[in-house]
């Protein structure tokens, strides 16, 4: 069975799992201040673009595109179930969000990671995000990585 990845509401029983696995997941290596999710009613705004990666039934993975309405907009909730990591989901979900971003013609992208989290790091090094300084309403923050994706 293949893998599928498409455009779809967050409050679904399988993506909430997925966003509690998330939450727990972070929970389990940064502090509360240092855990930036957004919950399930920021994610079914207009604003935003949230793909569900899925293999039949089951929920695998997920990510959103949150414009902030400048042309630019920031990656939340990027979470593959650890069962399914082998799967390459995480490229295959950036690909997608990637995708989006230049139908809509966004100029940039940014996140906010953390430092213990070195496969994210990478991948997002991979697809060609760089470091940048906190934005947005972030703060400084020793155990977040902030990034940025120029686009063309």
């Amino acid at each position: 069975m293949t893998v599928t990845i498409a455009l779809e509401p967050p409050r679904q029983a399988g993506v909430l799992r997925l966003l509690e696995l998330s939450e727990a997941y972070a929970a389990s290596l940064y502090p509360a201040e240092s855990n930036h999710m957004v919950d399930v009613s920021s994610l079914e705004k207009p604003e935003v673009s949230f793909f569900v990666a899925r293999k039949g039934d089951a929920v695998l993975g997920c990510g959103a595109l949150v414009e902030a309405g400048d042309g630019t907009a920031e990656i939340k909730r990027m979470f593959v179930d650890e069962t399914a990591r082998d799967l390459k989901l995480g490229r295959r979900l950036m690909e997608t969000i990637l995708e989006r971003a230049d139908e809509i013609g966004l100029r940039a992208i940014r996140l906010e990671t953390g430092i213990y989290q070195p496969q994210a790091i990478g991948l997002y090094r991979v697809f060609g995000f760089r470091e940048i300084a906190a934005f947005g309403s972030y703060r400084p923050d020793p155990l977040s990585i902030f990034m940025e994706k120029r686009l063309s």
